[in-house]
């Protein structure tokens, strides 16, 4: 039998009211976030896309909620495979090292930031779309400000990966590369 968290999720869409509702639902009663995360980190959970999509919506609001399973977190989202839930796990990657670096809300261990660093260059390397990217790009311009040597090994990958990519990798490429240099 499916838990009401279960039933939502698959009974919901991708609309982003949709989205917003449910993640309504686990603000309103975080009991709901450990399932919520258990079903965003299992690869072979039909509807764990859509888990990982209202886990980035609760991101903006709650992002200290995650702190308990940052170890589980960082270790798991390497092996997600659907690429609806590869963006928006790539997003909170970004949203936790912008919060650590930044503002220090959110502090990582050592473990936790190099777990990201692989991540993200894996997917900056693989065939991911290219939000993912993006948002893979960012994250490990903050992370080499921390480890020196990713600003040399990201300033290779875009210089060479650059005209093959669309408008919105260009840009943010430049971007990063402008911040690099």
């Amino acid at each position: 039998m499916l838990s009401e968290l279960q039933t939502k999720l698959k009974n919901g869409s991708g609309h982003r009211e949709n989205r917003q509702i449910l993640a309504g639902l686990v603000l309103n009663n975080s009991s709901f976030y450990p399932e919520l995360i258990g079903i965003s980190l299992d690869n072979l959970d039909k509807n764990g896309h859509k888990a990982c999509w209202i886990l980035e919506c609760i991101s903006y609001e709650k992002l200290d909620w995650l702190l308990p399973y940052l170890d589980v977190f960082c270790s798991k989202i390497g092996i997600l495979e659907h690429e609806s839930s590869i963006r928006p796990m790539a997003k909170i990657c970004l949203l936790l090292v912008n919060s650590h670096f930044k503002d220090g809300a959110i502090s990582l261990t050592e473990n936790q930031l190099q777990s990201l660093t692989e991540v993200c260059f894996d997917w900056l390397l693989k065939d991911t779309k290219v939000a993912t990217k993006c948002y893979s790009m960012r994250s490990l311009h903050f992370l080499g400000n921390h480890y020196e040597w990713i600003h040399p090994e990201l300033k290779i990958i875009l210089e060479k990966e650059y005209r093959n990519h669309s408008a919105a990798y260009k840009a943010v490429s430049r971007e990063i590369l402008k911040k690099i240099k």
